[in-house]
């Protein structure tokens, strides 16, 4: 099994693999990630295969903190460093003009790069000991429920890497919002674990959403995705011995009551879509949750992945 536990020795034998142009998976705070260095394009590549990922989609890639943007980055506007002292490390992954060094792969064709840093001690860790910017999607077949543990992982994946880290449950359990600074304006590309009104509070500005579709500049950007391997479906209320995720009076097995928090609803997403794809189920029903500025990324999650 090449699942440990994320020692020094285990973080180096990782940082070791990664600069030898290897793929390990990597614990964040938001999800597990498929973690190869972003400037080796083999290596990219090889993220892309394991993944079965479209090529035009580009990855996010980690950085140890805002000292180390110039290494991927061209150039940025001044709200960056405003963003990143408020969000960094977090959830908040921000598209910029990209450096040569970076490799098209990485960026989808793009001559923009995606760039976050994580708020995850494994994480900091591996990129400091590996010494390089790491490119690390969700280490998941692509379009399927993103892993939130490192025994969430589909062997499809597990097997494929040379390490998996395993840095216990994802706090956050969603993805990083994605904001696009390439522009006049900032748009948020993807809804995620940084809420719209909290970047609206920094930037001084309300912010836009782009729809699908558009040019890619993020991932998370198809009409369907995040989706369990059972088909999900939105309804006002559960009914009887019916699967699925509910805010009051859960019954059996299938049916799972969901905070009414909207941080720990989304921790627990993602983990009890699996469990209840591990059951069997050929429907989950989820109860549409409420609406507002914090349920905006879980809204976006369960529309992908209800989309036909």
């Amino acid at each position: 099994m090449n699942v440990v536990p994320p020692t020094i020795e285990n973080v180096r034998r990782a940082a070791e693999a990664i600069r030898a142009g290897g793929v390990v998976v990597m614990p964040t705070e938001t999800v597990y990630g498929l973690a190869c260095d972003a400037t080796q394009d083999a290596a990219v590549a090889r993220v892309f295969e394991i993944k079965g990922r479209p090529d035009e989609n580009p990855l996010i890639v980690h950085i140890g903190g805002l000292d180390q943007l110039e290494r991927v980055a061209l150039r940025w506007p001044p709200i960056v460093e405003e963003l990143a002292l408020r969000f960094w490390p977090g959830p908040l992954t921000m598209v910029l003009p990209k450096r040569p060094e970076v490799p098209y792969r990485t960026t989808g064709g793009l001559d923009t790069v995606a760039v976050r840093v994580p708020d995850h001690d494994v994480a900091l860790a591996l990129i400091d000991e590996a010494d390089r910017p790491i490119a690390a999607p969700s280490a998941n077949p692509f379009g399927n429920l993103s892993p939130t543990s490192a025994w969430g992982l589909d062997d499809a994946i597990r097997t494929q890497v040379e390490l998996v880290l395993d840095g216990g449950d994802c706090a956050l359990g969603l993805e990083s919002t994605v904001l696009d600074l390439t522009g006049e304006d900032p748009q948020i590309l993807r809804l995620g674990s940084v809420s719209r009104g909290d970047i609206q509070a920094v930037i001084g500005r309300p912010l836009g959403i782009v729809p699908p579709p558009a040019v890619r500049k993020s991932p998370g950007m198809y009409r369907r995705h995040y989706a369990p391997k059972a088909s999900l479906r939105l309804v006002e209320r559960l009914r009887p011995g019916q699967a699925g995720l509910t805010f009051e009076g859960a019954e059996g097995p299938t049916q799972v009551l969901m905070p009414r928090d909207p941080v720990a609803y989304a921790a627990n997403l993602y983990s009890t879509l699996k469990r209840l794809d591990d059951q069997g189920v050929d429907e989950i029903a989820v109860v549409v949750p409420p609406e507002g500025l914090a349920w905006e990324a879980i809204h976006d999650r369960l529309k992908k992945a209800s989309a036909r």
